[in-house]
């Protein structure tokens, strides 16, 4: 039997819009239902007495990511996934109590601004500052996080190691393919291992970053520096660090400390 002529077998331009309309009709129904389902949920942490709790929970969502890129998709990108359920999982924080994001751009604000959207969505209000002091006393407030830059002269990530309760959770943008490391993100907010994770370690060890590195590696700990200013660098460890590590506390320098982790990008 002679094969089918593709140009009869396949579908006409006008069966593909038509079945592309009632997928947008279903998404969008089950788009409201998702965002109904946040006000059900912050409905049930009222009730349980945790309606003041800020509602991020980073490890929850890497995870959450994860188990999506990882589920078979015909043409679906990474980063298709990635956009859609941030924005999703945003508006959802946005409807569950305060949610507000303050961004230090540093030398680079557009990145900076560019990698917060990206991670947060645009349901969350955002304000640019000019100096990292306030994008750090936004974040102690309800629902609040600060975006900060590492294109920064400023030492910012040294301040944080006198604010036990800030916690550096993310690293701007969550996907590679997005581009290199450009902020951190810090809020009030618990930071949990996830199974893929750097940790933010500060020092003010002299001499150079090799030094230090070498110095890390003898004990078993792999580092890379990610920005350095006013005498105080900060380096990304492979891996998730407890403040009180031994190893951490053998490494050099004076002034040292763990000032959060955030998973490794999810799409290596």
């Amino acid at each position: 039997m002679a094969n089918a002529d593709p140009k009869t077998a396949a579908p006409s331009l006008e069966d593909v819009r038509a079945r592309i309309d009632a997928i947008d009709a279903q998404l969008l129904a089950l788009v409201d239902e998702r965002a109904g389902l946040a006000v059900q949920v912050a409905a049930a942490k009222a009730a349980a007495g945790d309606g003041d709790k800020f509602a991020l929970r980073p490890g929850r969502e890497a995870q959450l990511l994860r188990r999506l890129l990882d589920t078979p998709r015909q043409a679906a990108r990474p980063s298709l996934v990635v956009r859609l359920w941030r924005e999703l999982i945003g508006d959802s924080l946005s409807r569950q109590g305060p949610f507000h994001i303050s961004v230090y751009g540093g030398r680079d604000s557009g990145r900076a601004v560019e990698g917060a959207r990206l991670r947060f969505g645009a349901a969350p209000p955002l304000r640019q500052v000019a100096k990292p002091e306030d994008a750090i006393a936004a974040a102690k407030t309800p629902g609040g996080v600060a975006v900060l830059s590492l294109a920064s002269e400023t030492p910012w990530w040294g301040r944080l190691l006198v604010e036990p309760n800030l916690k550096v959770f993310a690293a701007l943008p969550c996907l590679a393919a997005w581009g290199p490391r450009a902020a951190l993100a810090a809020a009030q907010v618990e930071v949990e291992p996830t199974g893929s994770d750097l940790t933010f370690w500060v020092t003010d060890a002299g001499g150079s970053a090799e030094a230090v590195e070498a110095a890390l590696g003898r004990d078993g700990v792999a580092g890379d520096l990610i920005a350095e200013a006013g005498g105080l660098k900060l380096f990304a460890l492979m891996g998730f660090y407890q403040a009180d590590d031994a190893r951490l506390a053998r490494a050099p320098g004076r002034l040292t400390g763990v000032i959060g982790a955030a998973p490794a990008p999810i799409d290596v």
